[in-house]
């Protein structure tokens, strides 16, 4: 068996670039307004000099990095191009499970026949979605999926790593634990607490002990520090949820901010579900306070929606039922799931759902034309 991981590096940043080719060589950070309560989405590796990373605050961010360009980002253009990325790769491979919008599995099980020694087929590879795309790419190549993901983190950027068949324990020894990915910063704590460093020493542990520790996790943990991973693709790769969140920069109390707030994250997400021609089902919110208590709530409706105004008001109903403390929130996220896709009806006299739905997408076209700030649609 023989599997690449094919990971676009600081993808949405390279899209960005494409579309505006003088953000090339600069400090980019996909995630909005710099003063806003957002987090950073994507940074590109010169912001990442800086300290940036996935996920931070972005007022920090901004803190680290006032010289950054501070975007919001293109979503249906990150879609676009994962879609290319993927008709480029199934001319060349039996299968192909994509794992998410940048990054994709692939099986070259019994190819070699037809395309060579993996490592030249991968540049290969690499080079024509540079070429056709202008996207770069890493790759991993390894007996299983779980290898192959560390393998293509590990040759990040643009580069290209083999583990051969037989070799996978001892490429993964001497790299950290949080090389291996399921492990955040608290796990990575939690192992290094307990003097576990790099991939090599859990391995050396008995897997008892593990399981002990974090039960079926903790095996699984075990048997991929050895070396062990999935074999198995899954090519029925679809879209399972829509999610964007943001932490405030001081913890709040102030109802009318958090609405306002869950406004916004609302109309993020309805555009990211119109751009993929989805109706979503079931609409969630998250909600973490001060102190780190973090609570979900979701409803599940009859008829699926993608009605900024329809989401926003089972949201905010949501929150109300949820906010059961006299405590700060610290981050408030909205959540869409089940979905279904749209379909868009013709009629000459069309229903008030279906005009709406229309105005959504005019404004859809305005925002990616003009920018987020140039319309919204007000909800009361």
């Amino acid at each position: 068996m023989l599997f690449f991981h094919l990971d676009l590096d600081a993808f949405f940043i390279s899209v960005e670039r494409i579309l505006e080719p003088s953000l090339v060589g600069k400090p980019v950070i996909v995630g909005g307004d710099p003063k806003g309560r957002g987090v950073v989405a994507a940074c590109s590796y010169e912001a990442r000099e800086f300290g940036l990373h996935s996920a931070m605050p972005i007022r920090k961010a901004y803190q680290l990095c006032p010289q950054g360009i501070y975007i919001r980002g293109h979503y249906e253009e990150y879609v676009r191009f994962s879609k290319a990325v993927k008709k480029i790769l199934e001319k060349y491979f039996p299968q192909v499970e994509q794992a998410s919008i940048d990054e994709f599995y692939l099986d070259y099980t019994g190819c070699e026949r037809i395309h060579g020694h993996p490592y030249f087929f991968a540049a290969r590879v690499q080079t024509e979605i540079r070429h056709e795309l202008g996207l770069p790419c890493s790759i991993g190549i390894a007996s299983n999926k779980f290898v192959a993901k560390v393998a293509s983190d590990y040759a990040k950027p643009e580069g290209i790593t083999f583990v051969i068949p037989g070799q996978e324990a001892e490429f993964l020894s001497p790299l950290p634990v949080e090389a291996m990915p399921g492990v955040g910063d608290v796990m990575k704590e939690e192992l290094n607490s307990r003097g576990f460093y790099t991939i090599g020493q859990i391995a050396q542990a008995p897997k008892a002990y593990f399981a002990f520790l974090f039960g079926k996790y903790g095996e699984v943990l075990h048997d991929h520090a050895c070396g062990k991973g999935s074999e198995i693709i899954d090519i029925k790769y679809e879209q399972k949820s829509i999610s964007r969140e943001t932490t405030y920069h001081t913890d709040t109390t102030d109802i009318e901010l958090i609405e306002k707030t869950i406004f916004e994250l609302v109309e993020d997400a309805g555009n990211a579900l119109r751009s993929e021609n989805f109706m979503a089902r079931t609409i969630g919110i998250k909600l973490r306070y001060s102190d780190f208590v973090t609570i979900t709530r979701a409803k599940t409706i009859r008829e699926p929606t993608d009605n900024d105004k329809v989401i926003y008001t089972i949201t905010k109903e949501l929150f109300h039922k949820a906010y059961t403390r006299r405590v700060s929130i610290r981050l408030v996220g909205v959540h869409l799931s089940g979905f279904v896709p749209a379909i868009e009806q013709m009629d000459i006299f069309p229903s008030r759902e279906e005009k709406e739905r229309r105005v959504l997408k005019t404004i859809d076209k305005l925002k990616s034309k003009f920018g987020e700030d140039i319309i919204s649609y007000g909800v009361a």
